[in-house]
């Protein structure tokens, strides 16, 4: 590797720059006894614990069938874990605002506003327009407002806590799919219990089992990809550029209308294709439009933080620390990273380079652009790793 020279000034400026717009590094501090949405934070959590409490401590006859959903559901959430936190690449929000999102829409967004309001909303429904028109449709419209509406309040209390911290789609796309995964797992135990309930407490073990079977799959394209899609159009509508505000309005929409058409799959199905058509909507096509609308939003969301991560490291390709085909991968999707490692003599290596890079990025944002220990030290890394991988820089 070459010496470490001095990047141009201009470099310098965007890298400043993308630091102050980005928000990049800014501490999240949860105690501030000043600000209301800490109080807010507090009197939910609360209410929702009690609630929790007084929903599952009379379903003690159903231990077993509750201790076999939490232990399933938490394996099943920590591959959940390690997407998100590798999707958490660009400008990395902290690791606090997102358990604070996660445990607000299990606790308080579950138990203290959901079981609360929606069997209220559900039987407006059926006493408006009878009982059948209640069992049919009532659920699809109802969930997609007030669990959505639900699951984006994490997103305002983060927004309410660190101001500086949330600037971008892109970071209400991270936060809002904690906050969605936090709603699922809850939701998911609750479907053990009632499992276990309606067999009378018999064969808990293989309710908690068939609960997983079932909700495990159609959970990879609902709450997780709803409210992530859900709180970037938020962070479009109401954020300061008025040329988006049309396309998180329609992003929202969308997301409420593929939410609804989940609920009311069974009725809707069948209207439009007979027996086989819940079968269809939810294996199939729900399924791929879920995901389809999700990789728009993220093709959408993305650009801006990577450019940002592009002007962070983009002095230290000047100066010689990393090569550009380095910038480009560690600041790419998913392909980008993948072929640059593929073309490396050593990948495994490479694999560690990049890692260092990513952390460099994040040493540099802490920081705020200036030249600290850590600097020094994330830049060492980088050579030290580099002599395992291959030549570096020239």
């Amino acid at each position: 590797m070459s010496a470490h020279t001095a990047p141009t000034g201009e470099a310098m400026d965007r890298r400043f720059l993308a630091i102050h717009e980005s928000g990049w590094g800014t501490p999240f501090h949860l105690v501030q006894p000043r600000n209301l949405c800490f109080w807010v934070l507090l009197w939910g959590l609360a209410a929702g614990a009690i609630h929790m409490i007084q929903y599952l401590v009379p379903a003690g006859q159903y231990g077993v069938a509750l201790g076999s959903g939490i232990l399933l559901f938490g394996i099943y959430t920590v591959p959940w874990l390690l997407l998100l936190h590798y999707h958490n690449r660009y400008t990395s929000i902290p690791g606090r605002p997102l358990v604070l999102a996660f445990i607000w829409s299990f606790v308080a967004g579950t138990f203290w506003m959901g079981l609360q309001g929606n069997p209220a909303i559900l039987s407006l429904y059926s006493k408006a327009f009878g009982p059948a028109f209640g069992q049919n449709w009532a659920a699809g419209l109802t969930a997609p407002f007030t669990e959505e509406i639900i699951k984006a309040t994490a997103l305002v209390l983060v927004v309410g806590l660190a101001p500086r911290l949330v600037n971008s789609a892109y970071d209400g796309l991270i936060i809002g799919a904690y906050s969605g995964l936090g709603l699922q797992i809850a939701e998911d135990i609750i479907y053990v219990v009632n499992g276990a309930a309606g067999s009378h407490g018999t064969n808990q073990i293989s309710a908690a089992v068939s609960t997983l079977t079932n909700r495990g799959f159609v959970g990879l394209f609902q709450h997780v990809l709803f409210s992530a899609v859900y709180c970037a159009g938020l962070g479009w509508l109401l954020g300061r550029d008025s040329r988006h505000r049309v396309r998180g309005a329609l992003l929202i929409l969308a997301v409420t209308v593929l939410h609804s058409c989940w609920d009311n799959a069974v009725a809707l199905g069948t209207l439009l294709a007979g027996p086989l058509g819940p079968l269809v909507l939810d294996w199939l096509l729900l399924p791929i439009i879920g995901l389809l609308l999700l990789w728009a939003t993220f093709r959408l969301a993305a650009p801006r933080e990577q450019a940002w991560m592009r002007d962070i490291l983009g002095p230290e390709v000047e100066g010689g620390i990393i090569t550009e085909a380095e910038l480009l991968a560690v600041s790419g999707g998913f392909r980008a990273r993948r072929r640059h490692i593929r073309q490396a003599e050593h990948h495994r290596a490479e694999r560690h380079v990049m890692h260092a890079v990513s952390d460099l990025a994040a040493e540099l944002a802490r920081g705020g652009g200036r030249e600290t220990a850590r600097v020094d030290h994330a830049r060492a890394e980088i050579g030290r790793l580099r002599t395992l991988s291959g030549p570096g820089p020239d």
